[in-house]
């Protein structure tokens, strides 16, 4: 099949270069321009890099919105186009375009986890599992009917990181899976129940901004969801902001209230969590590994020198 690619960071690199292993012919490349925003400079291999190696035409677009773009799409007379990592809306008037409509490629679970960093929300939420999805785009954002889905198990261990290395490996069998049952004929595939979909919108430093009130099993996922190169979860210490990087539950509950620098527990220095912990009944998070707002990274039980005090949502 003729086939336009629109996509962007690694996850479009690694469609692109499923597509360009395939039996497949990619005749336009659609991407967007470099970006700042934090998590887009994480995971940023260039689309527009690769298509050029392989000469394909490129464009690059902030949105799909113009006449010279459909004009281009138009002439490109694809069967399909393939999606990936497109960070901004597609229009009826393009996605329905090719014979075969535009087969988008998400990394989650859907219905569960539309939108932006659904690895992030889903590890932050204790999902049991994880993955990737072929859905076929209509007007609603990651909701069309789906072609094929893949998924891994999530461990007890496993950061944002080492999902998205497990995930972005299912984005070559998942695309050129779906489009092998798409140019065999298969036109009937599996609608999303709507009633189970979740959207969840971009990651921004509020996001990673520690509540002491969260419960600390919570507390350790968000450590683990925000593991390097991503940003580093933080809280503030007599005025300072300090990253922490390594967390575990603590072994012992811990009363008193939340933030509250509390008690060394084998190699972790415990604070007190949960909005409930005047009751006593909560386990601590004990921080093993922090960074400073020098960024000096050290072990937590050489930075808490002393016992006492509290760790803030601000400074």
């Amino acid at each position: 099949m003729r086939v336009v690619m629109f996509g962007y960071q690694t996850w479009g690199h690694r469609t692109l270069q499923a597509l360009l292993d395939s039996e497949h012919d990619v005749v336009l490349v659609v991407t967007h321009p470099r970006s700042e925003h934090a998590y887009e400079k994480i995971w940023s291999d260039s689309v527009a890099d690769l298509a050029t190696e392989h000469g394909i035409p490129v464009l690059i677009r902030n949105r799909p919105d113009d006449d010279e773009l459909l004009q281009h799409l138009k002439d490109a007379d694809p069967d399909i186009i393939v999606a990936n990592n497109w960070r901004t809306w597609i229009p009826p008037h393009i996605f329905n375009l090719p014979r075969h409509g535009t087969l988008n490629i998400h990394d989650s679970l859907l219905p569960k986890y539309a939108g932006f960093s659904p690895l992030i929300w889903a590890l932050i939420n204790n999902e049991p599992e994880v993955g990737v999805t072929a859905h076929l785009m209509d007007d609603e954002l990651d909701a069309g009917d789906i072609v094929l889905q893949q998924a891994i198990p999530v461990s007890p261990t496993d950061t944002a990181t080492d999902l998205f290395h497990r995930t972005v490996d299912l984005i070559t069998p998942v695309t050129t899976g779906a489009l092998a049952l798409i140019a065999a004929g298969h036109t009937q595939f599996t609608r999303q129940d709507r009633t189970q979909a979740t959207f969840f919108h971009k990651r921004s430093a509020e996001d990673i901004r520690i509540n002491w009130d969260w419960p600390a099993h919570d507390l350790e996922r968000l450590i683990r969801a925000q593991s390097h190169p991503y940003p580093a979860a933080y809280t503030f210490h007599k005025g300072n902001r300090l990253e922490i990087l390594a967390a575990t539950v603590s072994q012992n509950r811990y009363g008193g209230t939340p933030g509250r620098i509390f008690y060394r527990e084998n190699d972790g220095i415990v604070i007190v969590t949960g909005h409930d912990a005047r009751t006593g009944n909560n386990h601590g998070l004990a921080l093993t590994r922090v960074r400073t707002h020098t960024g000096q990274e050290l072990p937590a039980t050489e930075y808490f020198t002393t016992m006492g005090g509290y760790l803030t949502r601000r400074p």
